[in-house]
């Protein structure tokens, strides 16, 4: 959801945007290998002690169609800034190259309903073009995607991105510009009940779910595609009287899920593969447990984001306020009860260079390693702001913390795994397949040790500026131990 420049709502402000919410509502109620050919990624930071991370009891791990389990690390790829003909023309293969020699080998990438559907029911094959092109550049730097149906503050009706114009009803109610604060922008009366019609028109419904049949359709044998993000940060109406966290909860059990059991059925019918991730309200991440119900497909994944009200407003962390804590409580509450992995689509603050921001990043990953089975930092670019990367794309303060030795890909069940900025070490029971590490660029190198039977590609690494794969083979049902550390 973030733009480069975004601050957040305040208490105060949320108080008078409630206040001021509008009238209620009165209208209308095949891949088997595919995630395997893909896969690499990460890189390191200061020495600190391995945490112990064996994942969330009740969390099932997300897998490819081998039955590996595996682990997303990586970043968003977007252009917000062009359309039309200039369309994703800021995505080129260097985001896809850098990620790879970074370690790194997940990307969810951004694509906008108004880009692809200008006008209704012409669908642009330019813009298609556009999206393979990109895939490519994943599959050659062995990439895995997740392709995000993106929306900020509904879309071009409100001088952003998403949902066409020709899908946006207001009924008149009034819209705001709110240009320093536009996340405050989702509480204006025209955008909340632009939702709402998306939600509740049969025909929006509809027009929907064929967007998503086109892009499921166009890209469900595409070797680098993992799986659909059907809605970025869905928001809705607030009903008068309604606190934030009460309304989400509503929106989330009596809108999004319905919405999301349609757009799951579309897919199906040209997809039958491919993993789909919903995504909660963004209040989640104020430590609200989602009220999403059960999406009755085999292949769901909870996709939440993880942004702090205060650090987005330009706060340093602080590691008292327990903010960790709170969302990880609530974060888990959903993939324990429906049973499904989670994946979080963004995260990542802006000021990333503020004194503690170094404890942030320790913190959160520690947090992530518990119960997530990969991550997208917010976003993989060349400049300021949230960029992962200067110019010259090196690391900016902090970000190099994200790049650290792990397995994406493990042939057997996991029993227990560490995780450190120069160390990692998983023990699985195997079956038959490959075990990939990726080991992110190291002035010293790295070496990789294996107990039981079972054997590495190389045991050694030299120092070098790309990062390293190595693959493991084990002995189907023995327990096999694998360490990586410095040379």
């Amino acid at each position: 959801m973030r733009n480069r420049t975004r601050t957040t709502v305040c208490a105060a402000v949320l108080t008078a945007l409630l206040a001021a919410a509008g009238p209620p509502f009165a209208g209308a109620a095949g891949r088997e290998d595919r995630a395997a050919a893909t896969g690499e990624r990460a890189s390191g930071a200061a020495q600190e002690p391995a945490r112990e991370a064996a994942g969330e009891p009740g969390i099932p791990p997300l897998t490819d169609g081998l039955g590996r389990v595996l682990t997303l690390r990586g970043w968003n790829v977007e252009d917000k800034a062009h359309r039309g003909d200039a369309a994703l023309s800021a995505v080129t293969e260097r985001h896809f190259r850098d990620l790879a020699a970074h370690g790194f080998g997940f990307a969810r990438i951004l694509v906008f309903w108004d880009d692809l559907e200008p006008q209704r029911g012409r669908y642009s094959e330019t813009y298609l073009r556009k999206i393979e092109r990109v895939l490519g550049w994943a599959r050659k730097h062995r990439v895995r995607v997740v392709i995000d149906a993106h929306q900020d503050v509904f879309g071009p009706a409100f001088g952003h991105r998403g949902v066409p114009e020709w899908a946006t009803r207001t009924d008149g109610l009034p819209f705001t510009p709110r240009p320093g604060d536009w996340f405050s922008e989702y509480f204006e009366p025209a955008v909340q009940r632009a939702f709402t019609h998306l939600y509740e028109d049969e025909d929006l419904r509809r027009a929907q779910a064929a967007m998503w049949r086109v892009l499921a359709a166009r890209f469900a044998d595409h070797p680098a595609v993992l799986g659909y993000d059907l809605i970025n940060e869905p928001m809705g109406e607030l009903r008068p009287g309604e606190d934030l966290p009460a309304a989400a909860r509503r929106i989330e059990a009596e809108q999004l899920t319905p919405m999301y059991r349609r757009l799951a059925r579309a897919v199906r019918g040209v997809d039958r593969d491919a993993w789909l991730f919903v995504e909660p309200t963004p209040i989640v991440g104020e430590g609200v447990p989602t009220g999403l119900g059960r999406v009755d497909d085999p292949k769901v994944v909870y996709a939440p984001h993880f942004y702090d009200t205060a650090m987005e407003a330009g706060a340093d962390y602080d590691p008292a306020a327990g903010w960790i804590e709170a969302y990880e409580k609530a974060v888990v509450e959903y993939p324990k009860r429906h049973r499904v992995p989670v994946v979080v689509g963004e995260w990542g603050p802006l000021n990333n260079a503020l004194p503690h921001m170094g404890l942030f990043y320790r913190d959160a990953l520690a947090s992530l390693n518990r119960y997530a089975s990969g991550w997208a930092g917010y976003v993989w670019c060349y400049g300021g702001g949230y960029c992962a990367l200067d110019a010259e794309g090196r690391f900016r303060t902090n970000k190099g913390a994200t790049a650290a030795p792990y397995a994406p890909a493990v042939a057997g069940a996991v029993r227990a795994e560490a995780h450190g900025p120069e160390t990692y070490r998983v023990t699985y029971t195997a079956r038959p397949g490959v075990t990939e590490l990726s080991l992110p660029p190291s002035p010293r190198g790295w070496r990789v040790a294996v107990e039981g039977p079972a054997r590495p590609s190389r045991a050694e690494v030299p120092a070098g500026e790309r990062a390293a794969r190595v693959t493991v083979r084990a002995v189907p049902g023995a327990t096999v131990t694998v360490r990586v550390g410095p040379r």
